[in-house]
């Protein structure tokens, strides 16, 4: 299914419902509890939006990785539906070598570096090498 990125703001909530199964919405659209969050959500359309995969596949990986999770014991209350999201996003990156395995594990692995060395309530911000 083609999800109209650049008009997702201004979608009826049932159109996001179709192109999005399972998001977590409220009466203004999706909804997100952390800024990582959004911005994975931000990411994936970014990255759909320059046609570095369809809307088919992306829907495809991350009902793939709900299953997944679903198959090892995820009680699936929605509350972890961006870890989801953004583990699809990670495979799909992966999948389609927009990434190589090595590279996103390191910066996986700089991010809980810095996000455990970060005090609560600042940004986390990420060393550039």
């Amino acid at each position: 299914m083609k999800c109209p990125v650049n008009l997702i703001a201004s979608m009826p909530l049932a159109e996001i419902k179709l192109a999005l199964p399972g998001i977590p919405l409220d009466e203004d659209g999706p909804v997100f509890q952390a800024p990582w969050e959004a911005q994975a959500f931000a990411m994936t359309l970014a990255l759909y939006e320059k046609g570095l995969f369809t809307w088919t596949e992306w829907a495809q990986a991350l009902s793939q990785t709900i299953r997944a999770a679903q198959s090892a014991g995820d009680p699936d209350t929605g509350e972890n539906y961006y870890e989801h999201w953004l583990a699809a996003l990670e495979r799909i990156v992966a999948e389609k070598k927009l990434v190589d395995s090595a590279s996103l594990l390191e910066r996986k692995h700089a991010w809980e570096h810095a996000a455990l060395h970060t005090p609560h309530g600042q940004p986390i911000v990420l060393k550039t090498s």
